[in-house]
């Protein structure tokens, strides 16, 4: 690319920002001269044409300019083109002082798409990768659950490993999570935060603070995080901060992990919450029984028609609805039932509780997804964790997300599902040495493979190889969901189910 080239990229840059970043007039002249530096250039465009598509035509240019010229290196592509994004993208103050603005004349919906569509716009949230993903949906037993394979997640391949382990450990920031991370530059160990922009909110009297997803696994996909990096905990004061959550924005749902290991999220050093878009499959479930507790008449207590064992709370005043909500934590924090091998403590607490928060007009509703993390000889990985069987498909923890309904599953699965299909539609052949080699990536599918062999054969078109693995993988992601049942969908579990609403938390059914 020559100079002049490169300036016309640059000034489409700046372009593209003043229409889509909210990039002021006022910021113009020190956001041009800041990128003219980072070229090494001495003066912009004269003449500049107008701009094509932003990723191709602008984007990937000048990140391939900054690596050709030796600005940056190939594996630090991602790095450099968010420091180049960073540049262009209002400052943090900014971007407060736009959204209390817009909030203020427009709405707080407003508010959310306007920072929603800027975190896009200036690839915070990837949406060339995201797009890459394979998602469906499947109507199960209990209503419909989402699938995805997740292929927006960047994998390093092995020369930025071998980098990453010579870098020192900085301890900064403390997490992916922590309000630092704004305008972090990122390394191979840690990713760039330039494009990253929060909102600060209180929530049950506390500063925390609002951004998306750069996964955005599901629509609108926010998460809210304590300005103080101290570790996952669910308590009543949790709940209170979901309902504040859900006052502040209520076309939303806001929902938090579970804070033990097995059955919580991926970080449970930050406190934090998950929320968005009400898309997620439980919403949609049905209800088996209506209770009501002695001490607010006008809050219904349900069970929830799902998969594992959901009791919602429901009623029009806030107080009630987190006292009654609070109690119930409470009770099962406390709850053992060893008939159905439930037990809430033994050196350390099993029992836990992920509370979801959402409103639907001037109804406050809380989803509490009763969990235990207890683990024994016959289940290494949790008793109601998936079974080893179920692992080939995903072995991760099961999290508020995939409780709710909505599968991520690794990327390796979009290679790996395509060679049993192969099998079944005989373009492999079978080779059970090959198989049951440990060193084979399809060895964690052997079993599987065999069974559906067994029952399809080795000579069927692709159109059933791609339905017979495609259901396959259905049945399993709804095993999975069933093994996360403290309470079996059985008699002998919904019997106990029943027993901890009349006795745990003394709920009358109507």
């Amino acid at each position: 690319m020559t100079s002049e080239q490169l300036k016309i990229k640059l000034a489409q840059l700046v372009d593209y920002a003043k229409d889509n970043l909210s990039l002021r007039f006022e910021d113009e002249s020190f956001v041009t001269n800041s990128l003219l530096d980072l070229f090494s250039l001495t003066a912009p465009a004269t003449n500049v044409e107008k701009y094509g598509d932003f990723q191709k035509d602008i984007v990937d240019p000048l990140v391939n300019h900054a690596i050709e010229s030796g600005i940056a290196k190939e594996e630090e592509r991602i790095l450099f083109e968010t420091k180049l994004l960073g540049i262009v993208t209002p400052c943090p103050s900014s971007v407060v002082d736009k959204f209390d603005i817009i909030a203020a004349n427009s709405g707080v919906k407003s508010a959310t798409d306007w920072l929603f569509n800027l975190s896009i716009a200036n690839n915070y949230i990837r949406m060339v990768d995201i797009n890459k993903n394979i998602k469906w949906e499947h109507i199960g037993k209990f209503g419909k659950i989402g699938i995805t394979i997740n292929l927006s997640k960047p994998e390093k391949d092995p020369k930025q490993i071998a980098l990453a382990k010579l870098l020192p450990k900085s301890g900064y920031p403390s997490c992916l999570l922590c309000t630092e991370n704004v305008g972090f530059a990122g390394n191979l160990n840690h990713p760039a935060r330039q494009t990253l922009r929060m909102i600060p909110v209180r929530l049950g009297g506390e500063n925390w603070s609002i951004q998306y997803s750069p996964y955005q696994y599901y629509k609108e996909h926010i998460i809210a995080l304590s300005n103080e990096h101290r570790p996952m905990h669910v308590n009543g004061d949790t709940l209170f901060r979901l309902l504040d959550f859900v006052d502040l924005f209520p076309h939303y749902f806001i929902g938090s992990n579970a804070a033990l290991p097995i059955v919580g999220g991926s970080i449970l050093t930050h406190d934090h919450y998950q929320g968005g878009s009400k898309v997620l499959p439980m919403f949609e479930a049905d209800i088996r029984k209506n209770y009501t507790v002695s001490k607010f008449k006008n809050v219904t207590v349900s069970i929830v028609n799902w998969y594992n064992s959901v009791v919602r709370v429901s009623g029009k005043s806030k107080f009630e609805v987190h006292e009654t909500a609070t109690n119930i934590l409470e009770a099962w924090s406390q709850w053992s039932d060893e008939s159905v091998n439930i037990i809430c403590k033994t050196e350390d607490q099993h029992n836990a509780v992920t509370p979801i928060a959402r409103k639907e007009g001037d109804v406050y509703i809380i989803d509490m997804i009763l969990r235990n993390n207890r683990t024994d000889s016959e289940h290494p990985y949790g008793i109601f964790h998936p079974e080893e069987s179920l692992h080939n498909i995903k072995k991760e923890g099961i999290g508020i997300i995939e409780v709710m309904g909505l599968f991520i599953l690794p990327g390796r699965l979009k290679t790996e599902l395509e060679v049993i299909k192969d099998y079944i539609s005989g373009i492999k052949n079978l080779d059970l040495q090959e198989l049951n080699n440990p060193e084979n990536p399809m060895f964690k599918h052997a079993q599987t493979i065999l069974q559906l062999v067994n029952d399809h054969g080795t000579s069927r078109d692709r159109v059933f190889a791609d339905k017979t693995v495609t259901d396959y993988v259905n049945n399993a992601c709804e095993q999975i969901l069933e093994c996360t049942a403290v309470f079996k969908n059985n008699e002998q579990g919904q019997l106990a189910f029943e027993n901890f609403m009349s006795k745990g938390i003394g709920a009358q059914e109507i």
